[in-house]
């Protein structure tokens, strides 16, 4: 990465550390404040997150004094690039043998949430005479992974840049709405119940960062870092599914559209091409952990250096640097980077889709997370 360019990222990245310790900041003082007012019981944690009030504070900030353009590349590289590497982080909290447990077992849940995702977006499409590529950037994103799998989609079914910009609306509206809110319903229904509240918000919001900020909303809420992990390991693995859908879901439109277009295989990228980093990241620091706690349990130092508390020490430091700080930053960022103006002349169709579409989703992971959740362990 050249010298300039860093320069150029530290005010975005600066700033978007500063909202989110503003944010915990504030959290803890609206806290103490109920106490105060006799709201709250002495000595109780604070009932407001720091990650959602770093994230409204940025909405707040960007769509009221505006982010200056200095900030913008430091804040998309938060977004994006510290959000990467705090879940790649993360992996060394859990044994590469419980991530691939979940995932595993977690896999027919994913399956038929994406597939419901999917089959309900396109048909509603159908249904309200909406733009067919529209529909399949929509169902994409609701589907699998968010703005990610849109961008993906978007070459392959050559959409047009308008309705690229509407899908990543609708996956930005909802995302971010279920981000905010699905916390505390997930408590509500899976109060004692922490693998079925992360397999809820791993399945049943859109978007990595935006499942992310929720696990880590639910975290700082309800003092349940196992929510973090599974919402973690269940987005990774559906994440995953990008590199079959996106072909199977072009291969859909263009057949319903009946063109003759023999080119759709050279316009559907690589499978390596579509398989996330931070993914294989997570599994290699994961895969670091098992090794590690196999060495400490068979009376050895971890890779012949760390004795048992200085293991621990480590990887328990690491994976809180980056679940407080570089996840932080990059929730900050999701906020800053929220122009409320994106949504204007959405219209009411297209709006109405991605809100069946979330809404499809949601419900058909709360009644499969009721009925089966409880056979998945961690």
């Amino acid at each position: 990465m050249k010298k300039n360019k860093i320069i150029a990222y530290i005010p975005g990245v600066l700033l978007c550390i500063g909202v989110i310790l503003i944010g915990i900041y504030l959290a803890d003082l609206l806290g103490l404040l109920l106490i105060e007012l006799d709201i709250l019981p002495a000595g109780s944690a604070s009932p407001i997150s720091g990650i959602f009030v770093a994230i409204l504070l940025g909405i707040l900030v960007r769509n009221t004094i505006g982010v200056s353009e200095v900030f913008m590349s430091g804040v998309q590289y938060s977004l994006k690039y510290l959000l990467r590497a705090g879940i790649i982080l993360l992996g060394l909290r859990l044994s590469l043998a419980e991530a691939l447990k979940l995932g595993a077992w977690g896999l027919p849940l994913i399956i038929i949430c994406i597939s419901s995702g999917l089959a309900v977006t396109l048909y509603f499409t159908k249904k309200m005479n909406q733009s067919r590529r529209l529909g399949t950037l929509i169902a994409c994103g609701t589907g699998i992974c968010g703005v990610t799998a849109i961008m993906a989609t978007a070459p392959v079914v050559k959409a047009k840049d308008d309705e690229i910009s509407y899908a990543v609306a609708n996956i930005t509206i909802f995302g971010l709405v279920s981000m905010l809110f699905y916390p505390y319903l997930a408590n509500v229904f899976f109060a004692d119940a922490p693998v079925k509240a992360g397999l809820f918000l791993g399945t049943a919001i859109h978007d990595t960062a935006q499942v992310t900020g929720a696990a880590l909303i639910y975290n700082q809420m309800y003092d349940m870092e196992k929510v973090v992990d599974v919402a973690t390991v269940t987005k990774l693995t559906r994440n995953l599914f990008i590199i079959a859908v996106i072909p199977f879901i072009s291969y859909l439109f263009y057949k319903n559209n009946q063109t003759s277009d023999t080119k759709i295989a050279e316009n559907i990228p690589k499978w390596h091409q579509l398989v996330p980093l931070f993914v294989i990241g997570f599994l290699f620091l994961a895969l670091l952990r098992t090794i590690g706690d196999l060495m400490i349990r068979k009376g050895y130092s971890a890779f012949g250096v760390l004795n048992m508390s200085a293991w621990e020490s480590f990887y328990t430091s690491l994976s809180s640097f980056g679940s407080t700080y570089l996840l932080g930053a990059a929730m900050a960022g999701v906020g800053l980077s929220t122009n409320l103006k994106m949504f204007k002349g959405l219209g009411f169709k297209p709006f109405l889709i991605g809100l069946i579409a979330a809404f499809s989703v949601s419900l058909v992971s709360f009644i499969l997370i009721s009925l089966f959740g409880g056979f998945i362990t961690l």
